[in-house]
């Protein structure tokens, strides 16, 4: 998912999706660690993505603050 569709979704959307991603990345490892997997390249997707995420989180949480500051 894009940046840019991730600023549309409001702030309890990221959050789910994001402890959804969490999870899903949790569950690629504990299936590695027992089994091959068929796109190891999963996993790197989703931490770019939780990154994005938390990355939105930010700054939202940022522009809060100096809203607040004003």
């Amino acid at each position: 998912m894009k940046a840019h569709d991730l600023r549309e979704m409001t702030e309890q959307e990221l959050r789910q999706r994001l402890a959804e991603q969490r999870k899903s990345l949790w569950m690629f490892r504990k299936q590695f660690a027992t089994s091959a997997v068929e796109n190891v390249r999963a996993a790197r997707n989703t931490r770019h993505e939780i990154a994005r995420m938390k990355t939105i989180l930010r700054e939202r949480e940022l522009a809060g603050q100096k809203e607040a500051t004003k």
